[in-house]
């Protein structure tokens, strides 16, 4: 099983799986401690952060600069990581219904590519349940493994407000 040793030693790997407003801080934030890949369906924004940019300005240039996050859109990078982050958005229809199609796809994308003891944590915004009525089954079928048995999830809320600059990832409090 994939542990906060196995992570800070550099044994295992940490994937972010979607770097817009809350993927990304949390990718930077991470990589000073550990060893991350930030996964993004969108070559151009790979390119973009490859470069040191970052168009949603959440995360500077210079802070860019001193972190060291391998950024793909190549799903296979995901092989080699054992506790994984999915941070992708969910955004509402003109009904407020949720769309829970990113959440799937990025689902659908890391059960692929999920291993025996890993842990898998949702950071996206959703309804209470929709991590195991949608989520898990996603999982358990595209990897073949069982959760609870050969790996583990996880639901942490995001906790980001985008653009606000007084409360980052760094000041909130998050259990």
């Amino acid at each position: 099983m994939v542990t906060y040793e196995s992570l800070i030693h550099r044994k295992d790997r940490l994937a972010i799986v979607g770097l817009g407003y809350v993927g990304l801080p949390l990718a930077v934030a991470m990589s000073r401690h550990f060893d991350v890949v930030g996964y993004d369906l969108k070559v151009e924004r790979i390119a973009e952060l490859q470069t040191g940019l970052d168009k949603t300005l959440e995360v500077s240039r210079e802070e860019l600069a001193q972190v060291k996050v391998q950024y793909t859109s190549n799903p296979e990078d995901l092989d080699s990581c054992r506790f994984l982050i999915v941070a992708v958005p969910t955004p509402i229809d003109q009904y407020r219904i949720p769309d829970l199609n990113p959440l799937k796809s990025a689902s659908q994308t890391v059960g692929r590519h999920l291993s025996k003891g890993s842990c898998v944590v949702y950071e996206s915004t959703v309804y209470p349940g929709a991590t195991e009525e949608v989520c898990i089954p996603i999982l358990e079928k595209a990897s073949g493994l069982l959760m609870g048995r050969d790996f583990t999830v996880g639901y942490s809320p995001e906790r980001i407000n985008p653009g606000d600059r007084q409360h980052r990832l760094e000041s909130i409090v998050k259990i």
